[in-house]
């Protein structure tokens, strides 16, 4: 829900969601993504829920998206990132290696989390795999979480003891 009042109000700029969410949610109800009339009390508690985080915030009785706002809604975006699996495997490893100091350990968090759902696989702590090109994502992650001295993606023929990995994502041995 928080997702959707974000992209409603970052799409249409400053504007009370009222006017432009009932549309939206009322197709939302109709595919049963939301339950029948109770996405007023929905949207009423994730617009709060995102005015408390700095989020969103009031101007003039209508609502508009933060720095922070926006930085939010493109983690959101990612984490429902997933690249289409390619036909065919390329036989190379895509291997992300992060070192985020301590005092920035939320950060650090952060970044896991968004690999969790994108789809890496965990080799140790701070290095991460995975079999597709990613190069894109990789870029956007170092802009949106300003860390691309921290981050180094590396692009490798061969990874010992790969047989696990390329079980889990479904491979050619």
């Amino acid at each position: 829900m928080q997702k959707l009042v974000l992209g409603t109000i970052a799409t249409t700029g400053m504007i009370g969601v009222a006017l432009v969410a009932p549309n939206v949610l009322g197709g939302m109800e109709k595919l049963g993504i939301i339950p029948r009339r109770r996405y007023g009390q929905s949207i009423n508690r994730a617009r709060d829920r995102l005015i408390q985080k700095g989020c969103l915030v009031r101007e003039q009785g209508k609502l508009r998206i933060t720095r922070k706002g926006e930085a939010a809604l493109r983690l959101m975006e990612l984490a429902g990132y997933g690249y289409r699996r390619p036909a065919r495997w390329d036989g190379k490893w895509r291997i992300l290696i992060f070192d985020i100091p301590e005092y920035r350990k939320g950060l650090r968090e952060k970044i896991r989390r968004t690999l969790i759902a994108v789809g890496f696989s965990r080799l140790q702590d701070s290095v991460w795999v995975y079999p597709f090109d990613c190069e894109d994502l990789i870029a956007l992650l170092k802009a949106d979480f300003r860390v691309g001295k921290d981050i180094l993606y590396l692009i490798v023929d061969q990874l010992e003891g790969d047989i696990a990995l390329k079980k889990e994502f479904e491979l050619p041995r």
